[in-house]
């Protein structure tokens, strides 16, 4: 089987509104018919289907649009490396109900051993909410006297490399934000 673009209408409205190769390149790259493709073109097909860039979407380059500009008898080649585009997304974890409590037990431990990190990178790596962060941080979580720290990669809630790049990243912040300072001390 041809593989065939991502939205093959919306791709065919873009290519007939922005390049000059054939109906027929069209139709054969977007596995439509010729006269659907000019029925395009006439506005009589697809009319309310918004034009999509296969460019950005890196599904074709220009030079591959030039040359089937220049050829009528080239077909077009489908850019094959943005085909994955699946296993680009992260993969929501289930997380099993018996680890669920394991959740504020490592957002305490995050708390105690990174206290750079923001409400918002620790709720992402452990999967909870901001809110019960925040609880948890301020010591009005609801369980807080019961809360004992548990590392979130023994709990299997996040990596260590996870961990290593949120910190690394709230490092940069608070580098960031001291000169910040320094800069508004000087200025005064």
């Amino acid at each position: 089987m041809k593989d065939k673009p991502f939205m093959p209408k919306a791709t065919a409205v873009w290519l007939v509104e922005n390049t000059k190769i054939s109906f027929k390149q069209i139709a054969d790259f977007c596995s439509l018919h010729e006269l659907e493709v000019k029925g395009i073109a006439d506005g009589d097909v697809a009319k309310g289907i918004r034009a999509y860039n296969p460019i950005l979407a890196g599904q074709l380059t220009r030079e591959e649009i030039e040359a089937c500009s220049k050829d009528n008898d080239k077909p077009i080649i489908l850019n094959k490396k943005a085909l994955d585009i699946e296993s680009q997304k992260k993969k929501q974890r289930y997380i099993p109900i018996s680890k669920r409590q394991d959740r504020p037990n490592a957002a305490a431990w995050l708390i105690k051993n990174f206290p750079q990190l923001s409400d918002g990178q620790i709720a992402k790596l452990v999967g909870s909410t901001k809110n019960t962060i925040t609880l948890i941080r301020n010591k009005n979580y609801w369980n807080s006297s019961n809360l004992s720290a548990k590392d979130p990669v023994v709990s299997n809630l996040c990596t260590q490399i996870d961990i290593e790049n949120a910190v690394n990243k709230a490092n940069r912040k608070v580098a960031r934000m001291k000169k910040e300072a320094e800069k508004q001390n000087q200025n005064q």
